[in-house]
C-alpha cells in the first residue's frame, strides 16, 4: 500500500500557475491589438511606411517582453520562476528572506541560503492553492530550522491573504456569501 501512495505523491509532487497559459495569450492579445491599432493608424493616414512598420512592431514586441508572465512552478521543497530568457529557482526550505515589495504590482521575492533568488506574484499563490501550500511547506520547516531571519511576518500577512480569499470562494461557490 505504501509504493501506492508514493506514486501518487510523486505524481502530485509539483505544481504549476494553472493560469499561465491564459496570461500568455493575454500578452500576445495586448501586443496585437497595438500593433495592428498603429499599423491602422498609418495605413489610415498615409504615412505607413517599412521603417515605420518596423518601429511599431519593435513597440508591439516590447510590449509583449514586458507583459510576458512568469511560468511558476514548486516542488517538494523548491520554487522555480521562468522568464523568457532564465529561470530563477530558490529551495523554501532553505529560505532566509521573504519581502513583499509594493508599487505598481506587488512582488513577492524569496531568498534562501545557498544564493536563490526568486521574484513572483503573490496572486499567483492566491490563484493556485496547491503552490501555496508547498511554498508554506517549505517556509514552515525553514522557520522550524531558524533559518527564515527575515519576512514570517509577510508569510503571515500572505497567508491571511489567501485563506480569507480562498473562503470567500467556497461561500460564493456554495451560496452562503
Amino acid at each position: 500500500m505504501a509504493p501506492r501512495n508514493d506514486t501518487l505523491e510523486q505524481r502530485h509532487a509539483v505544481a504549476h500557475d494553472l493560469r499561465w497559459a491564459r496570461d500568455v495569450r493575454d500578452s500576445v492579445r495586448s501586443a496585437g491589438v497595438l500593433l495592428a491599432l498603429l499599423m491602422l493608424m498609418d495605413w489610415g493616414s498615409g504615412r505607413l511606411t517599412p521603417w515605420r512598420s518596423a518601429l511599431w512592431l519593435a513597440l508591439g514586441l516590447l510590449l509583449f517582453i514586458v507583459l510576458y508572465p512568469a511560468r511558476v512552478s514548486a516542488g517538494k521543497g523548491w520554487l522555480a520562476s521562468r522568464g523568457l530568457l532564465r529561470e530563477h529557482r530558490v529551495h523554501t526550505d532553505l529560505l532566509v528572506s521573504v519581502r513583499c515589495l509594493g508599487g505598481v504590482s506587488q512582488r513577492l521575492v524569496l531568498r534562501d541560503s545557498v544564493g536563490g533568488r526568486a521574484e513572483i506574484d503573490p496572486d499567483v499563490l492566491l490563484r493556485n492553492p496547491r503552490l501555496w501550500l508547498l511554498v508554506e511547506a517549505g517556509a514552515r520547516k525553514a522557520t522550524a530550522d531558524g533559518m527564515l531571519l527575515c519576512g514570517a511576518t509577510a508569510l503571515r500577512r500572505l497567508s491571511r491573504r489567501i485563506d480569507g480569499e480562498t473562503a470567500r470562494a467556497v461561500f460564493s461557490a456554495s451560496g452562503l456569501e
